[in-house]
């Protein structure tokens, strides 16, 4: 048995072999790792980092557009996750964290204080959920719903960053 993975995953008990092998279920898993058995939320927030800096190398329209795409693909993702792991909003499921993550950091300029910030902001929100973060989670369904409390997260967390940087 593995420290860092569960024997399986949601109520279809999927091994992590199964996970990594399907492309709808990698991706929604944050490229493996919503996989961790403890915090996949903030190791999903760690897998956004790289995709940040990535998109950082291009223009704030081409970051915008790349981040709307990861959000509008990410209902389907997270939707057709959920109902292969036979579960609403399974924890692994990191896509959404990862476009939150992206939407928080927006129009942001790089340092590392910026990203440490957005970083532990983006997190606070989506673990907190204030209203209407929380009301958003428990109400709305399938993959609109997994994405939709974490995009607002991300907007909350951007503009409280935008105070400081």
């Amino acid at each position: 048995m593995s420290i860092f993975l569960r024997e399986h995953y949601g109520n279809s008990r999927l091994s992590a072999l199964q996970i990594v092998k399907d492309p709808i279920l990698f991706l929604a898993f944050g490229f493996g790792s919503g996989l961790s058995k403890v915090m996949p939320g903030t190791m999903g927030t760690l897998a956004a980092i790289p995709v940040y800096l990535a998109l950082l190398q291009t223009g704030q329209i081409v970051y915008l557009l790349i981040t709307l795409a990861i959000v509008v693909v990410g209902i389907s993702i997270c939707d057709r996750a959920a109902k292969k792991l036979d579960v609403h909003d399974f924890g692994g499921i990191v896509w959404d964290e990862i476009a939150g993550f992206l939407i928080t950091m927006f129009g942001i300029t790089y340092s590392w204080q910026s990203l440490l910030v957005g970083f532990v902001l983006f997190r606070l929100f989506d673990i907190v959920k204030p209203w209407p973060i929380k009301w958003l989670d428990r109400h709305v369904e399938g993959g609109f719903g997994i994405m939709l409390d974490d995009v607002v997260a991300g907007i909350f967390a951007a503009m409280v960053l935008r105070f400081w940087f």
